[in-house]
Protein backbone atom coordinates (compact mmCIF):
# COMPACT_ATOMS: atom_id res chain seq x y z
CA UNK A 1 0.00 0.00 0.00
CA UNK A 2 1.35 3.42 -0.99
CA UNK A 3 1.94 5.92 1.84
CA UNK A 4 0.32 9.04 0.36
CA UNK A 5 2.04 11.40 2.81
CA UNK A 6 5.44 9.96 1.92
CA UNK A 7 4.65 10.05 -1.79
CA UNK A 8 3.57 13.69 -1.55
CA UNK A 9 6.84 14.49 0.23
CA UNK A 10 8.77 12.76 -2.56
CA UNK A 11 6.83 14.67 -5.22
CA UNK A 12 7.42 18.00 -3.50
CA UNK A 13 11.13 17.27 -3.06
CA UNK A 14 11.46 16.21 -6.69
CA UNK A 15 9.55 19.29 -7.81
CA UNK A 16 11.89 21.63 -5.94
CA UNK A 17 14.98 19.87 -7.27
CA UNK A 18 13.72 19.74 -10.87
CA UNK A 19 12.91 23.45 -10.60
CA UNK A 20 16.25 24.46 -9.11
CA UNK A 21 18.64 22.05 -10.87
CA UNK A 22 16.71 20.85 -13.89
CA UNK A 23 15.30 17.39 -14.51
CA UNK A 24 18.36 15.89 -16.16
CA UNK A 25 20.75 17.22 -13.50
CA UNK A 26 18.68 15.76 -10.66
CA UNK A 27 19.39 12.17 -9.64
CA UNK A 28 17.28 9.67 -7.74
CA UNK A 29 19.86 9.92 -4.97
CA UNK A 30 19.36 13.71 -4.81
CA UNK A 31 15.63 13.18 -4.35
CA UNK A 32 16.12 10.45 -1.77
CA UNK A 33 18.59 12.58 0.21
CA UNK A 34 16.17 15.49 0.29
CA UNK A 35 13.45 13.17 1.61
CA UNK A 36 15.74 11.51 4.14
CA UNK A 37 15.48 8.14 2.41
CA UNK A 38 17.89 5.64 0.91
CA UNK A 39 17.84 5.53 -2.89
CA UNK A 40 16.58 1.96 -2.85
CA UNK A 41 13.77 2.85 -0.48
CA UNK A 42 12.53 5.51 -2.90
CA UNK A 43 11.49 2.81 -5.36
CA UNK A 44 9.00 1.51 -2.81
CA UNK A 45 6.99 4.64 -3.59
CA UNK A 46 7.81 5.37 -7.26
CA UNK A 47 8.65 3.47 -10.41
CA UNK A 48 10.94 6.00 -12.09
CA UNK A 49 12.18 9.59 -12.05
CA UNK A 50 10.10 10.27 -15.16
CA UNK A 51 6.96 9.19 -13.29
CA UNK A 52 7.63 12.01 -10.84
CA UNK A 53 8.11 14.57 -13.60
CA UNK A 54 4.91 13.49 -15.33
CA UNK A 55 2.84 13.58 -12.15
CA UNK A 56 4.14 17.04 -11.23
CA UNK A 57 3.44 18.44 -14.70
CA UNK A 58 0.06 16.72 -14.95
CA UNK A 59 -1.11 17.95 -11.56
CA UNK A 60 -0.27 21.58 -12.18
CA UNK A 61 -1.68 21.47 -15.73
CA UNK A 62 -4.94 20.17 -14.24
CA UNK A 63 -4.95 23.00 -11.70
CA UNK A 64 -4.66 25.58 -14.48
CA UNK A 65 -7.50 23.93 -16.40
CA UNK A 66 -9.83 23.48 -13.43
CA UNK A 67 -9.40 27.08 -12.22
CA UNK A 68 -10.03 28.45 -15.71
CA UNK A 69 -13.04 26.17 -16.15
CA UNK A 70 -14.64 27.78 -13.09
CA UNK A 71 -14.07 31.21 -14.63
CA UNK A 72 -15.56 30.11 -17.95
CA UNK A 73 -18.75 29.02 -16.18
CA UNK A 74 -19.11 32.27 -14.23
CA UNK A 75 -21.52 34.82 -15.76
CA UNK A 76 -20.17 38.27 -16.54
CA UNK A 77 -18.67 40.51 -19.19
CA UNK A 78 -15.65 39.44 -21.23
CA UNK A 79 -13.62 42.10 -19.43
CA UNK A 80 -14.55 40.60 -16.07
CA UNK A 81 -13.80 37.11 -17.36
CA UNK A 82 -10.38 38.22 -18.63
CA UNK A 83 -9.54 39.66 -15.22
CA UNK A 84 -10.77 36.56 -13.41
CA UNK A 85 -8.91 34.23 -15.78
CA UNK A 86 -5.66 36.13 -15.34
CA UNK A 87 -6.11 36.15 -11.57
CA UNK A 88 -6.77 32.39 -11.58
CA UNK A 89 -3.64 31.78 -13.66
CA UNK A 90 -1.43 33.93 -11.45
CA UNK A 91 -2.77 32.32 -8.28
CA UNK A 92 -1.86 28.85 -9.58
CA UNK A 93 1.67 30.08 -10.30
CA UNK A 94 2.05 31.85 -6.95
CA UNK A 95 0.76 28.86 -4.98
CA UNK A 96 3.55 26.62 -6.28
CA UNK A 97 6.20 28.49 -8.22
CA UNK A 98 8.42 25.39 -8.41
CA UNK A 99 5.68 23.33 -10.05
CA UNK A 100 4.93 26.08 -12.56
CA UNK A 101 8.60 26.30 -13.51
CA UNK A 102 8.78 22.51 -13.96
CA UNK A 103 5.68 22.51 -16.16
CA UNK A 104 7.06 25.16 -18.51
CA UNK A 105 10.73 24.23 -18.56
CA UNK A 106 11.10 20.52 -17.84
CA UNK A 107 8.04 18.83 -19.36
CA UNK A 108 9.83 18.34 -22.69
CA UNK A 109 12.10 15.82 -20.94
CA UNK A 110 9.12 13.46 -20.85
CA UNK A 111 8.79 10.54 -23.25
CA UNK A 112 6.90 11.39 -26.47
CA UNK A 113 3.67 9.72 -25.33
CA UNK A 114 3.57 11.55 -22.03
CA UNK A 115 4.72 14.80 -23.59
CA UNK A 116 1.79 14.63 -25.99
CA UNK A 117 -0.63 14.28 -23.05
CA UNK A 118 0.72 17.43 -21.39
CA UNK A 119 0.81 19.21 -24.74
CA UNK A 120 -2.88 18.42 -25.24
CA UNK A 121 -3.65 20.11 -21.92
CA UNK A 122 -1.58 23.13 -22.96
CA UNK A 123 -3.61 23.33 -26.17
CA UNK A 124 -6.94 23.01 -24.34
CA UNK A 125 -5.94 25.78 -21.96
CA UNK A 126 -4.92 28.13 -24.75
CA UNK A 127 -8.16 27.40 -26.58
CA UNK A 128 -10.14 28.45 -23.51
CA UNK A 129 -8.22 31.72 -23.41
CA UNK A 130 -8.89 32.15 -27.12
CA UNK A 131 -12.59 31.73 -26.42
CA UNK A 132 -12.50 34.53 -23.83
CA UNK A 133 -10.94 36.89 -26.36
CA UNK A 134 -13.22 35.86 -29.22
CA UNK A 135 -16.31 36.35 -27.06
CA UNK A 136 -15.00 39.78 -26.14
CA UNK A 137 -14.84 40.68 -29.83
CA UNK A 138 -18.32 39.29 -30.46
CA UNK A 139 -19.69 41.40 -27.61
CA UNK A 140 -17.98 44.51 -28.90
CA UNK A 141 -15.67 44.82 -25.90
CA UNK A 142 -12.33 43.93 -27.54
CA UNK A 143 -10.57 44.78 -30.79
CA UNK A 144 -10.69 42.04 -33.41
CA UNK A 145 -7.07 42.42 -34.51
CA UNK A 146 -4.26 40.09 -33.50
CA UNK A 147 -6.19 37.92 -31.03
CA UNK A 148 -3.67 35.10 -31.20
CA UNK A 149 -0.89 37.56 -30.45
CA UNK A 150 -2.91 39.02 -27.57
CA UNK A 151 -3.37 35.54 -26.09
CA UNK A 152 0.33 34.76 -26.44
CA UNK A 153 1.39 38.03 -24.83
CA UNK A 154 -1.09 37.62 -21.96
CA UNK A 155 0.02 34.08 -21.13
CA UNK A 156 3.71 34.91 -21.58
CA UNK A 157 3.42 37.77 -19.09
CA UNK A 158 1.52 35.59 -16.62
CA UNK A 159 3.83 32.59 -17.04
CA UNK A 160 6.94 34.68 -16.41
CA UNK A 161 5.63 35.61 -12.96
CA UNK A 162 7.69 32.89 -11.29
CA UNK A 163 10.87 34.78 -12.25
CA UNK A 164 10.09 37.93 -10.34
CA UNK A 165 7.08 37.53 -8.05
CA UNK A 166 7.96 37.60 -4.35
CA UNK A 167 5.26 36.07 -2.12
CA UNK A 168 6.77 38.06 0.77
CA UNK A 169 6.69 41.31 -1.21
CA UNK A 170 4.42 44.32 -0.88
CA UNK A 171 1.88 43.14 -3.47
CA UNK A 172 -0.25 40.01 -3.20
CA UNK A 173 -0.77 37.72 -6.17
CA UNK A 174 -4.31 39.11 -6.51
CA UNK A 175 -3.01 42.69 -6.62
CA UNK A 176 -0.39 41.79 -9.22
CA UNK A 177 -3.08 40.09 -11.33
CA UNK A 178 -5.33 43.16 -11.11
CA UNK A 179 -2.55 45.52 -12.21
CA UNK A 180 -1.43 43.30 -15.06
CA UNK A 181 -5.03 42.89 -16.24
CA UNK A 182 -5.52 46.67 -16.23
CA UNK A 183 -2.44 47.19 -18.40
CA UNK A 184 -3.23 44.35 -20.81
CA UNK A 185 -6.88 45.33 -21.20
CA UNK A 186 -5.84 48.79 -22.40
CA UNK A 187 -4.57 47.11 -25.54
CA UNK A 188 -7.75 45.08 -26.00
CA UNK A 189 -10.54 47.53 -25.22
CA UNK A 190 -12.20 49.38 -28.04
CA UNK A 191 -11.81 53.13 -27.87
CA UNK A 192 -9.41 53.04 -24.92
CA UNK A 193 -6.35 54.91 -26.07
CA UNK A 194 -5.54 56.72 -22.83
CA UNK A 195 -2.08 55.80 -21.60
CA UNK A 196 -2.25 55.55 -17.82
CA UNK A 197 0.18 52.68 -17.47
CA UNK A 198 2.54 54.68 -15.27
CA UNK A 199 0.06 54.83 -12.41
CA UNK A 200 0.10 51.03 -12.12
CA UNK A 201 3.86 50.39 -12.19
Amino acid sequence: MVDRNRRDLILQSACELFSERGYHATTIRNIADQCGLLSGSLYTHIRSKEDLLYEIADRVADRFLSRLDVVMKTPGSSTDRFRQALAAHILVVSEDIHAARVLWHEWQALSPDRRSLIDAKHDAYEQMWGQILQEGVARGEFHAEHLRYARTVTLSVANWLYQWFNPEGTLTAEEVADRLATVLLRGLHKGDSTDQTSQYF
